[in-house]
Formats: structure tokens, C-alpha cells, sequence
């Protein structure tokens, strides 16, 4: 790391308001450190999840490795807000009342500050989790908490504030996560292979290098995706970042190298009975490569960029974005206008490929798969790759009307494709089941539709309540503006609308495992219900005369009436959000009438083998019946006596 600095001076002095050298230094160490602990704690926590049963020794060995981690995590944070506050103050370090105010009011009232904060804090709660619980479902929920952790650290970089920024966080959000679940899970069985016979050790090394190659494919992906938004033009290599980046790809390109060294010889030679120092000597140079990649990521944090500054022309459009106003919109910028988003680009792409390998998987051994299914399901990611990547991504910030249309297709039209495909389904006959005791994607998926959670959400007044109520809480509550202005908020609009959006559409027609399932009357109700309360909402947007966020879409310069394009996103709120639902009523109706011919037909097989036994046992009591109210009858009427 101090090679990388010294190199590409990113702990040279500044020709005005030097920190010192300590603090030059400091600071990129104390960023490795965090990487490093936050590393270990969430690559820990995800062996423990993916790879470990709860009843071996080595489970309590990997949760306690995570609290350490944790705990350097934790600490170092503390350290790098401290440090990056010296950076930005540049004076020194004094017990006056004064310095506290002003480190106080860094901590709690500038977004730099903020976000080591709220780093800290995470790690400080990961850290007492994982001596408090030790219950896989509890260990899972504490493994999401860490990975948040790693939200702040990615949104603080060089394409902060720039045109770039939103593609630059997902690409360093993806960076950050997969390369500490890589380097965390092999610190985590270098430290644990001694808990481990040879047999386990096999086991658990196989399904560690399972996930170490998904995370070299995001890695090497999200990382490409980093330098080239930081890196430019390929003459921008020769420069001292643009060698750093080659020596950490050259770092990266020889861990993917070993990985497959140890998929392909070192697990077989291990399962065969062969000594455990070929796994040592893999293991120490794995270590060195990462070692060296993450040095050189620490330097490069603090490393100029060769971008070339923009010059920025202020617009009211380019004040509030940091981007300037795209071309104008016409029918043909629906086809033409693009702006590619590495973190749903890759969700799309992993979602496609496992499905389509699980559909290859069962027509490997003779099973078979609808075609439909398939085609219904790639044709809803193809969708959500259009909405998150395509034109609605373009002007979704500028346009009202744009981003209404974004957000009819993510919760009605996409799940309308994707819950036909059956994706559970799919995965519970495709994945092998284990029977050591430990927790796969086969058995957290069934975990997931058994559980408490899925029984309350997948309850259809729920999921209505979800889906309906959403529309009207979002956009009349300050989530719409968070969602707006904010790259984080819009993150989390994509994915509650998509979930809520596939929950209602899943309690209506899906095929996958629920808790349990309404009738068929009572799906039509809700639906039509939900019709009405959606065609209240697109009207009310439609006929409303004030704006509902004026200072941003009132005010970003386009030069057409704001207030007329958000009467145009009512309207399609309105009309396009009501064809998925006809859609939906058309195949509740279908399905509804197929059920009720495939109960027929079954008693029709049923009264043919057993001659119609049930109905005769329904006739023969309601003949004894008759005969004992006869002879009540007789008892009671002397005349009949």
C-alpha cells in the first residue's frame, strides 16, 4: 500500500493546507483496515450461512471470527472519521472546546461524516450480535445488517457529486460486498480448516470456492465497470492511476487463476486423501494477491484520477442532478436513449443465467420444463432491464410522466411475466437438497415460503394493502421526494415496488409454494377492489393542480408545463396501470374455471373406480333419515298408530 502511495502520490503533501503526514498516511492504512475487517466479518458471517451447520464446532468458531472482525471493523471506522475529519479541518489536534464543536458538527451534520457514523455504529451492533445470537435464521438477519454497513462506504468515492455518481456507487456497492464475502470467506477457512477433518474441510471448501467464483465474475465485472468511469480514455493507463488499476487487474486476474486451480485440482486431490499443504501453499499466495490488490485499492482511494475535471455549466438541471438535461424526448428515445446500470444489469443477467441452469439441470436427467414458463420469465427481465437501463432510467429524474411510467411497469407489468415463471418452483426441483443440516439456496428458499414472514405477507389483504395502499403513502409522503433526489431512495423504490408488485400478483395467479392460497371468489374481489382504489389514485394525480415535488420537477428547465406532464403521469398511472390488471382478471377467471373442471373430472375418475360410492352413501343417508323421521313421525300421530 505505501509502495501504491508514494507511487501515485496520493500521500504527497498539498501545495496549500498540508494535514501532515500522518495524517497523509494514516488515512488510507485506516481504510485498509476497515476494508479488512469489514471483510472478515461479512465473509464469516456468509460461510456460516451458505456453508456450516449449527451444531459443529466450527459454527461457533466462524461466528466468533466475525465478531473480531467486527470489532477491528468497528474500531478502525472510529479511526478513519476521525482521520478524514484532520483531512478536511487541517488543523491540529487540540483540547479546546472549540476543536469539539467543530468535530461534533463533522460527525452529525455533513453527509462525510455521516456516513462513517453510521459505519461505526453498524459494525459496533454486528459486533454485539454476534456474541448474542447464534441461531441461523438470527446469524442471516445479522449478515444483511453488515452488508448495510458497507451503503456509506460506497457512496463516498471520486465520482461523488459528479455525472457519474449513481453508476459509480452500484459499481463500488457491488465492488465493496463481493470482494469482502471472497477475501473474508478465505480468511475464515484459513482460520478454521483446523476444526475441520479432512472430509468436512472438503465439504466446506468446495462451497466456499462456489461463492469465491460467483464473487470473482462481480468483482472483476463491477470492477471493470469502477475504471472505466474513473480511468477514461485507455491513454489515461499510462498515467500513475491507470498502472495502479493495471496492477490490481493483473492481482485480480491471478486470484481468478488460482480459484480455478483449486475448483479443478486441489479439492479432488484433498477428497482423494492427499496432505493438506497444497491447500497451505494456495491459501498464502491467494492471501499475497489479495493482500496486494487491496493495498493498491486503499492507494487508489486516495489517488487523483486522470478524468479530466468537467466544466460544469450551471443549469437549474444540473444543480439539482449534477447531470445536465438529456436530449429532448421523443418516441424514438424510447429505443435509442440508454444509460446502463451495472448493479441491475448484473441482477438481470445472474437471475437469467441460474434459471436457465436450473432449466438445463432438469432436462440433464429427463425432466421437463414449460417452455412458457421460461420465455415468461425471461421476458420480465428483459423488461426490468429495460426500466432500469433504458430510457425510463434517462429521464426518470427530468419527467414526471417518464418516471410514473417506470414505476407502472416495476409493479405491474414485470411481475405479470415473472411470477408465471415459477422461479421457487424451479429451484426447489433444480437444486440438490443437503443432508449434513446446513442452509443452501435450496433451504433458505424453503425457510423463506415457510415462514412466518411469507405466511403474513403472502395473506391477500396484506398484499393488497401492500400494493394499493403503497401508491398513495409514496407519493404523498416525504419517500417520494427521498426517492427522487436521493440515489439510495431510488434504489429502494425499485425494490419495494417490484416486491409488492410481485407479492399481489403471486397471491392472485401464482404457482409457487404459499403458506396458503384465497379462493377464487375472494382473489376477483380484491382485484377488482384494488382496480377501483388504482383508477382513484391515477385520477387524482390527473386532476390534481398543484405539484407534488415543485421545487425539482417544477424547476429543472425543460421548458414545458410541469404541471400538465404530471397530469400526463396520472393518466398513465390510470390507463396503462389498468392493463396488467385486466390481464390479471382474465387469468384469475381462467384459472378459476380450469380449477373447477379439474375437480369435476377428478370425481368423475373417482365415482368410475369406486361406483360413485359417495354418492350412494349420500343417498342411503338421506333414505334412513327420511325412514326414522317416518317412524318418529308414526309414534307421535295416534291416527297413524
Amino acid at each position: 500500500m505505501f509502495m501504491a502511495l508514494a507511487f501515485g502520490g496520493g500521500a504527497d503533501a498539498p501545495p496549500i493546507s498540508d494535514p501532515g503526514e500522518a495524517v497523509r498516511y494514516g488515512l488510507p492504512a485506516a481504510k485498509l483496515i476497515v476494508n479488512l475487517g469489514a471483510s472478515v466479518a461479512i465473509g464469516a458471517l456468509v460461510l456460516a450461512c451458505f456453508a456450516l451447520t449449527r451444531d459443529e464446532p466450527a459454527w461457533n468458531t466462524t461466528i466468533d471470527i466475525a465478531s473480531a472482525g467486527a470489532a477491528v471493523w468497528a474500531v478502525a471506522s472510529a479511526a478513519t472519521g476521525f482521520l478524514t475529519f484532520l483531512n478536511v479541518y487541517q488543523q491540529p489536534i487540540s483540547t479546546d472546546p472549540a476543536f469539539g464543536r467543530v468535530l461534533s458538527q463533522f460527525i452529525t451534520g455533513t453527509e462525510l461524516g455521516m456516513a462513517w457514523l453510521i459505519t461505526v455504529l453498524i459494525a459496533a451492533a454486528v459486533t454485539a450480535l454476534c456474541f448474542a445470537v447464534r441461531h441461523p435464521t438470527a446469524v442471516a438477519f445479522v449478515t444483511v445488517l453488515a452488508v448495510a454497513g458497507l451503503v456509506p462506504m460506497a457512496t463516498q468515492g471520486h465520482a461523488a457529486g459528479t455525472a457519474g455518481h449513481a453508476a459509480a456507487v452500484n459499481a463500488l456497492g457491488l465492488h465493496l460486498v463481493f470482494a469482502a464475502v471472497w477475501l473474508g470467506g478465505l480468511v475464515t477457512m484459513t482460520l478454521l480448516q483446523r476444526r475441520l477433518d479432512d472430509k468436512r474441510l472438503v465439504t466446506v471448501l468446495s462451497r466456499y470456492s462456489t461463492i469465491a467464483l460467483l464473487c470473482f465474475v462481480l468483482v472483476a465485472i463491477s470492477g471493470y465497470v469502477s475504471a472505466a468511469l474513473r480511468v477514461g480514455e485507455l491513454d489515461a493507463l499510462f498515467t500513475p492511476y491507470g498502472v495502479l488499476v493495471i496492477v490490481k487487474v493483473l492481482a485480480l486476474l491471478a486470484l481468478g487463476l488460482i480459484g480455478m486451480v483449486h475448483r479443478r485440482w486441489i479439492i479432488s486431490r484433498l477428497a482423494s486423501g492427499a496432505s493438506r499443504g497444497l491447500f497451505w501453499w494456495l491459501v498464502v499466495a491467494e492471501l499475497g494477491f489479495m493482500g496486494i490488490a487491496s493495498g493498491v485499492a486503499a492507494a487508489l482511494a486516495r489517488t487523483a484520477t486522470p478524468v479530466a475535471e468537467e466544466i460544469v455549466v450551471f443549469t437549474p438541471a444540473t444543480m439539482l442532478t449534477g447531470e445536465p438535461l438529456p436530449s429532448p424526448l421523443t418516441a424514438m428515445s424510447f429505443l435509442t436513449e440508454w444509460k446502463f446500470d451495472v448493479l441491475w444489469t448484473m441482477v438481470c443477467v445472474m437471475l437469467a443465467f441460474f434459471y436457465l441452469a436450473g432449466v438445463w439441470r432438469l432436462r440433464r436427467r429427463g425432466d421437463k420444463w414449460p417452455v412458457l414458463r421460461t420465455v415468461s420469465w425471461l421476458a420480465g427481465l428483459a423488461l426490468l432491464f429495460y426500466v432500469t437501463n433504458g430510457a425510463p432510467n434517462v429521464y426518470e429524474k427530468y419527467l414526471f410522466s417518464v418516471h410514473m411510467l417506470g414505476h407502472m411497469v416495476l409493479t405491474m407489468m414485470i411481475p405479470v411475466l415473472l411470477v408465471p415463471g415459477a422461479p421457487i418452483t424451479l429451484a426447489m426441483r433444480a437444486i440438490r437438497k443437503r443432508t449434513d443440516g446446513s442452509r443452501g439456496v435450496r433451504e433458505w428458499l424453503l425457510w423463506a415460503v415457510q415462514s412466518r414472514y411469507a405466511a403474513f405477507l403472502t395473506n391477500p389483504i396484506v398484499a393488497a394493502v401492500l400494493f394499493a395502499g403503497s401508491l398513495w403513502l409514496f407519493y404523498y409522503s416525504p419517500l417520494f421526494r427521498w426517492a427522487t433526489t436521493e440515489h439510495l431512495g431510488h434504489q429502494w423504490m425499485i425494490v419495494h415496488f417490484l416486491l409488492t408488485g410481485y407479492l399481489f400478483v403471486m397471491v392472485l395467479i401464482g404457482v409457487d409454494p404459499m403458506p396458503h392460497r384465497a379462493p377464487y371468489p375472494m382473489r376477483l374481489l380484491l382485484l377488482l377492489a384494488t382496480m377501483a382504489f388504482h383508477a382513484f389514485f391515477g385520477l387524482g394525480i390527473m386532476m390534481g393542480t398543484g405539484l407534488l415535488l415543485a421545487d425539482w420537477y417544477g424547476a429543472m428547465g425543460w421548458g414545458t408545463d410541469a404541471l400538465v406532464d404530471q397530469q400526463t403521469g396520472g393518466g398513465i398511472a390510470w390507463s396503462v396501470g389498468e392493463i396488467p390488471t385486466i390481464i390479471l382478471a382474465i387469468t384469475v377467471a381462467i384459472s378459476w374455471s380450469r380449477n373447477d373442471d379439474k375437480v369435476t373430472r377428478r370425481l368423475d375418475r373417482k365415482a368410475d373406480r369406486d361406483g360413485d360410492a359417495d354418492l350412494n352413501a349420500y343417498n342411503d343417508m338421506l333414505a334412513q333419515r327420511a325412514a326414522r323421521d317416518e317412524a318418529e313421525d308414526a309414534t307421535h300421530d295416534p291416527a297413524r298408530r
